[in-house]
């Protein structure tokens, strides 16, 4: 079988174009990349595609939005913010053509929506849906076994609450599918799509301040995310962790007049997964640890147990920084930087974009600049429209 996941490995689009591909020609991609657009380096985990970032908000802001201020969109990166949310309700829809520099059909579409309980607590819901676009199946024989789209999804629900003033707390659950074979043979072995269940433990700060004799609001999130089952595509094969995550940041607002404010933003994130150790000829460990631990030793052994010691530690962690400007609540500019160590994906590109607020809707636009020859997701377009609905719901303070 040309078309196989292996069940062992990362998926990658190196992976599925390689080993098969349209009008029985193989695709010209970068080897190693995953499908959030990290190459493959010595951290694999499945289902890659759950560390996208599908807001555009989010994404013209290098990624960054942890601690920024809340909207509709907000259980994509940070679900506790929902709960500082004043509208009753809401929901909002993003898309993004993906890694559009190596297979011309792959995209992430994201739908999520919100509702308010009570002045303190919110429940939201998201799904998540990644498209790798169609695939010619082929036997080792090259005869045709058709057509074949394969995806994966996820579908979330979370509940929010705000304690006071300042801080929420939010508990997302979450079940993930991810249909990558078609019921092939892999090996022998008949291959089945992955399932896994995870939860979501995040939390929003929030305090009214004075900073550089301005108003200001000074925010703090972390998001720990996909913490949760392993996933196997091959029946008695090894399982393989999620893409375990923590992303902490901290953001300040300076609202300058009744026109102008100006938001920054900085976020670092790290997966909380077996680094795969250095084997010899024979594969035999001789630096780091086996990663075939349980879900608990691989999460909490993430932060020891790199080949490298703690500067290779250090290398795991990845920044974002954003900035955004609104003018008038109508009009915003934001532009970032990511950045991600050589050694341990090598993703790093700016990214601009822009907001428009009118009556009951937002739209956010996202563009992803990078040097096309080194970066799969250079010239990345990611778009949001965002409805809230009703009248502001006046909470209760005490």
């Amino acid at each position: 079988m040309i078309f196989k996941y292996f069940g062992v490995a990362t998926f990658s689009v190196f992976s599925v174009a390689i080993l098969c591909s349209k009008n029985l020609q193989a695709q010209v991609v970068q080897p190693g990349t995953q499908t959030n657009g990290s190459q493959a380096n010595n951290i694999r985990t499945a289902v890659p595609f759950l560390l996208i970032t599908p807001d555009a908000r989010a994404a013209s802001m290098g990624d960054a939005g942890v601690a920024v201020q809340p909207d509709a969109n907000s259980m994509s990166i940070n679900p506790a913010k929902l709960a500082f949310l004043e509208m009753p309700y809401g929901f909002a829809a993003s898309y993004s053509p993906w890694l559009k520099n190596l297979v011309p059909d792959i995209n992430l579409a994201y739908l999520s929506g919100f509702y308010k309980l009570n002045g303190q607590s919110n429940l939201g819901a998201s799904l998540r849906y990644f498209s790798l676009g169609q695939i010619q199946l082929t036997d080792i024989n090259k005869n045709d076994l058709g057509i074949y789209s394969p995806n994966e999804f996820a579908f979330d629900l979370t509940y929010a609450k705000r304690f006071g003033n300042e801080l929420s707390l939010a508990t997302t659950g979450r079940f993930i599918y991810s249909n990558l074979t078609s019921g092939q043979f892999s090996a022998g072995q008949q291959t089945t799509a992955g399932k896994a269940f995870a939860v979501d433990v995040s939390a929003f700060y929030k305090r009214q301040t004075v900073l550089f004799n301005k108003d200001a609001i000074v925010s703090a999130g972390a998001n720990f995310s996909n913490i949760g089952t392993k996933i196997s595509y091959v029946e008695g094969a090894p399982k393989q962790f999620l893409p375990t995550n923590m992303k902490i940041g901290a953001a300040s607002t300076f609202i300058v007049d009744d026109y102008n404010q100006f938001t920054f933003a900085l976020d670092f994130n790290k997966l909380m997964v077996p680094t795969e150790p250095i084997r010899d000829g024979n594969g035999d460990i001789i630096a780091g640890k086996d990663p075939n631990r349980s879900i608990p030793a691989g999460i909490f052994g993430s932060f020891t147990d790199a080949p490298g010691g703690l500067s290779e530690e250090l290398k795991e962690v990845s920044i974002a920084a954003g900035a955004e400007y609104w003018y008038n609540q109508q009009f915003a500019l934001r532009a970032g930087y990511f950045y991600e160590s050589p050694q341990k994906g090598d993703r790093r590109y700016m990214t601009v974009g822009a907001g428009l607020k009118y009556n009951i809707f937002n739209i956010d636009f996202a563009y992803l600049l990078a040097n096309p020859q080194k970066s799969p997701l250079a010239n990345t377009l990611r778009f949001s429209l965002i409805f809230n609905f009703g009248s502001n719901i006046v909470t209760n303070e005490n």
